[in-house]
């Protein structure tokens, strides 16, 4: 099933996710998931302007812990902080997303092989329990708000799996901007059903404790997603070049 062009979530107040878990969090912490959340699903759409100020009044916070949370989301290429101009929401091109799921390419598919060495049976069956609720539910289908919740929370499980908390971390960040690229770009490509087959070849794999397979699986996710996005990337509109003056 694929997504509609009104489904792109542009310009959407995120959902909540875990609010009492975030609320026990220092506020920069609390601050940085909440910007983050808002640039990943367009409520901050790429190109805009923003100010500190402006961020603290949706938020209710501080300027201290406002301040902390764009300096990190600086550091991993999501906005630019500049002095007495204010904040500016980057855009990721196709070129940018190629190089994310490039890079995706060499962290996941070891993440899923240390996975399939180390995960518990009760890891698995919560695995499993994400990918059977997105499949069950009848409000998800092709919408993609429910795709990238099981998404995220699928990879999420995976990279806690695998016991590398290094090569957990780093995967978070590359997956969340691979995320932002389905609101940006990749909505009119989806498809759950492939998605999911996916996904439970990676499981199965790692439920066999077979690292080879569960790296091949992870491996082949991946490169399909790489292939739609360069197809995608082939058939885009090109701009005219501008006049010679």
């Amino acid at each position: 099933m694929t997504a509609k062009k009104g489904e792109s979530g542009q310009k959407r107040r995120p959902a909540q996710r875990g609010k009492g878990r975030k609320e026990s969090l220092p506020l920069s912490e609390q601050a940085y998931i909440a910007i983050k959340d808002r640039i990943i699903t367009l409520f901050f759409a790429p190109g805009q302007y923003l100010n500190e100020a402006s961020i603290c009044e949706q938020l209710d916070m501080g300027r201290t812990p406002v301040h902390q949370a764009l300096q990190r989301l600086q550091a991993e290429g999501l906005v630019d902080v500049v002095p007495r101009k204010g904040v500016i929401i980057q855009p990721d091109s196709m070129g940018q997303v190629v190089e994310i799921l490039d890079a995706r390419l060499v962290v996941e598919p070891e993440i899923a092989a240390r996975a399939a060495m180390h995960g518990r049976p009760e890891d698995i069956a919560d695995a499993r329990a994400i990918l059977d609720h997105h499949r069950d539910d009848p409000h998800g289908g092709g919408r993609i708000d429910a795709f990238v919740e099981c998404d995220r929370a699928f990879h999420s499980r995976i990279s806690d799996m695998s016991q590398s908390r290094i090569l957990g971390d780093f995967a978070k960040v590359l997956h969340e901007r691979s995320t932002r690229a389905w609101y940006l770009h990749l909505w009119q490509t989806l498809d759950t059903e492939a998605s999911d087959r996916q996904h439970r070849a990676v499981l199965d794999a790692i439920e066999a404790r077979d690292p080879p397979a569960a790296a091949a699986a992870m491996r082949d996710h991946l490169s399909g997603l790489r292939e739609r996005v360069v197809l995608l990337q082939q058939h885009a509109p090109r701009r005219a070049p501008l006049p010679v003056r």
